[in-house]
């Protein structure tokens, strides 16, 4: 039996982007659902949508409260931010708030369609790790349960703080994670606002990692944070 198609819920409040969406996403097989306000986006939640792609600029609410109520009612439907806001205060915001990535107008479609992709491949991923004491991103292994990590079957030695922000990216991978987020896991209070200290230890972890500055799997997303992805 076929499995039925992904369910897309686009909110814009301009057409011509859901026209474009409906056509571009309609040829990769996606069930496109239209929202142009905020209001209608939460009334069709209840069609329980695989994926949303969120425009920030709606007519009857701000875009990041919606984001925050969707994120209240389901915390882990990928959500794609597509905006023409593309200050960094903004992605942060987002971000911060639960979306899994962020796209800035003017786009390309098939940029679009990769970013759509990939944030659902990272949600399955995420669903499958779920609670789980070992989690697996590409040929990095974390093993919560015992404290070890390992990349391509070398054993790898790490801090207890190294270890517990290396844990919190595995947990949500191919997500940007902003660095006030990874903060207040992994220093709590103490934290706050000291953005040098992921400099530090994500330097370290790196070198431990034996990263490829030119093909990374511990990604930096300059100004907003870091994201942990499978390097092919």
């Amino acid at each position: 039996m076929t499995a039925p198609p992904l369910r897309v819920l686009v909110v814009d409040d301009e057409p011509p982007i859901r026209k474009l969406l409906r056509m571009g996403l309609g040829t990769q097989e996606y069930r496109v659902i239209e929202a142009p306000d905020g209001r209608t986006a939460l009334d069709l939640m209840r069609e329980k949508p695989d994926l949303i792609i969120l425009d920030l600029g709606l007519p009857d609410m701000e875009g990041l409260e919606l984001l925050r109520t969707i994120r209240a009612r389901n915390e882990s439907v990928p959500i794609v931010v597509l905006s023409s806001r593309a200050d960094e205060v903004a992605k942060v915001q987002a971000l911060d708030l639960g979306a899994d990535d962020y796209v800035t107008k003017p786009f390309s479609m098939p940029e679009l369609e990769a970013r759509v992709r990939v944030a659902l491949r990272h949600y399955q991923s995420r669903e499958a790790s779920e609670g789980a004491s070992v989690l697996q991103v590409g040929d990095l292994v974390v093993d919560i349960s015992h404290h070890w990590v390992t990349v391509g079957g070398r054993l790898v030695e790490l801090t207890p703080r190294e270890f517990a922000l290396l844990a919190f990216l595995a947990r949500r991978p191919g997500r940007v994670l902003t660095h006030g987020a990874i903060l207040a896991e992994v220093w709590g209070a103490d934290g706050a606002g000291h953005v040098e200290y992921l400099r530090v230890y994500t330097r370290s972890l790196r070198r431990k990692l034996a990263d490829d500055r030119a093909n990374p799997r511990l990604v930096t997303e300059p100004g907003v944070g870091y994201r942990l992805i499978a390097r092919p």
